[in-house]
């Protein structure tokens, strides 16, 4: 038994082993956050949603998958097939590989990277490359228009969401998401959410832009009544784009709670369950998805212009201004940092 379970902890099958859970986690995170939008909705414009497949509708992401895999994967007769059946893997696995380096409580992290926040940042930025396949392969206008929307938009949105994490760099002075969440310990008041505020709001916001959500789901453009960049898609093609994009919902959520709101910290001391703190981490990120609910179904969609103007008019200049406060506050008050 000891000799099985050293096996199980050497290097690479702890990590192959770790990432197929990861994949588990988010397929499963992706037809819940399928069940919770519906459901949201259905609440916030007064009916019932889903309530016919298992008690109150709760088996109806299972009865979608029994559909969706037996639906035909159709694609456009003039499509670039192997880019197009390439896009939504370019987009579903950054969404799941950055699991790999989220602290969950203080001894659940799969790789605790010095250098997370990068990885973050360089894996995300994959996406962008995954909408614009889909986009190209499909060989149709629309597609590309929606493509090039939501890439011009992600592109644009990844400078503010970038410059928002530095503050938190700068009061760390770590590179590690294990090491961030650490230096939060000690009750809500120590989260850095309060000290950089207007880096937590924008990390938020551009999230939102981030993961092609209301009111930055320009992708999907009312003037074509088309669906964007994944309009030619069927089955179980359409299906993965749909998960990367709820899985990324996820993910967002998730470095926000880790990097701004204490990880898996409890908001006080005599809260702290040890190996049982995964469940302060679940509570806020669970928390945190429903906003991205909340607004969806609360807000009218931006115009392209509006959208453009508030992240490079309004977020860049917000975060860079709050750059300069935090690095002058640390030279003011070097015994407190």
């Amino acid at each position: 038994m000891q000799t099985a379970l050293n096996v199980l902890e050497a290097e690479p099958v702890r990590l192959l082993i770790s990432f197929g859970a990861i994949l588990f986690l988010v397929l499963n995170l992706a037809g819940i956050l399928t069940m919770a939008e519906r459901k949201t909705a259905a609440y916030i414009q007064l009916r019932f949603g889903p309530n016919r497949v298992g008690p109150r509708g709760l088996l109806q992401p299972a009865a979608d998958v029994v559909k969706l895999f037996t639906k035909e994967n159709v694609s456009p007769g003039r499509s670039d097939l192997w880019v197009f059946l390439a896009a939504p893997i370019a987009m579903f696995i950054p969404a799941a590989l950055v699991w790999l380096v989220i602290p969950f409580s203080p001894n659940a992290v799969v790789a605790d990277l010095n250098v997370a926040i990068l990885f973050f940042v360089g894996i995300t930025s994959i996406s962008a490359l995954g909408v614009v396949m889909a986009g190209y392969g499909s060989r149709s206008t629309f597609s590309l228009l929606g493509a090039l929307r939501g890439a011009a938009q992600m592109i644009s949105y990844e400078v503010p969401l970038i410059l928002s994490l530095l503050g938190v760099v700068m009061l760390t002075g770590s590179l590690s998401l294990v090491d961030v969440v650490r230096a939060q310990g000690g009750g809500f008041w120590h989260w850095y959410f309060l000290p950089q505020l207007p880096m937590f709001i924008t990390f938020y916001i551009a999230g939102l832009a981030e993961v092609k959500r209301v009111p930055f789901d320009l992708p999907e453009g009312e003037s074509e009544i088309v669906g964007g960049y994944m309009v030619e898609y069927s089955g179980m093609t359409w299906a993965l784009i749909q998960a990367s994009e709820f899985a990324s919902m996820g993910l967002m959520s998730a470095i926000n709670v880790t990097l701004f709101l204490g990880g898996w910290q409890p908001p006080f001391e005599f809260l702290d369950l040890g190996t049982f703190n995964w469940f302060w981490f679940g509570l806020k990120t669970a928390l945190l998805m429903f906003t991205f609910q909340w607004i969806r179904w609360s807000l009218p969609r931006l115009r392209m212009d509006q959208l453009m103007d508030l992240g490079w008019k309004v977020l860049v200049p917000i975060t860079l201004i709050w750059l300069f406060v935090t690095a002058g506050a640390m030279l003011i008050f070097q015994e407190v940092f």
